[in-house]
């Protein structure tokens, strides 16, 4: 089965303010195992339902887009860069407009942040503009499993 979990924070927990906007904003270290024998690629992505009001949400916000990771990958270092990430890894747009990790930054309220990772019995051959609409079609039919890390995050100020 697989599953999805990070060093930094637990289900459901505080994301630590170095992964977000009134920090260093570097992706938070994450870890996968239980990856099926069958799948070809992997699929990361992380965003935010609550935006930009938890109390009237009018969209889901993508902060990181991160496709085609290898299937022998058991999880990417905080801070990852990337050079550093694993060969034929490719990143998406984010709602930044930016192909980079973008960590969270509510404008107001307690938000809580999806870092959902996806097994395909395929890669991803996607040219363009990726984002996450794009991502999101190319996976329907291939997704074999799939696990989720939820994480929340309010602004101090």
């Amino acid at each position: 089965m697989l599953s999805l979990q990070s060093p930094a924070f637990q289900n459901g927990a505080s994301i630590p303010s170095q992964y977000t906007c009134e920090g260093d904003n570097i992706s938070p270290p994450l870890n996968w195992q239980g990856v099926p024998a069958e799948a070809k690629s992997l699929v990361l992505i992380i965003d935010d339902p609550d935006a930009p009001d938890p109390s009237a949400p009018r969209m889901v916000w993508s902060h990181w887009l991160v496709y085609n990771i290898p299937c022998d990958t058991n999880g990417l270092p905080a801070a990852v860069t990337p050079g550093q990430l694993p060969a034929g890894c490719k990143q998406g747009t984010n709602d930044w407009q930016k192909t980079a990790y973008g960590g969270p930054c509510p404008p107001i309220g307690r938000h809580r942040y999806f870092h959902k990772l996806y097994a395909l019995d395929t890669g991803l051959a996607l040219s363009g503009r990726v984002n996450k609409s794009k991502i999101e079609n190319a996976i329907k039919d291939h997704v074999i499993a799939s696990a989720q890390l939820v994480g929340t995050y309010e602004k101090s100020r």
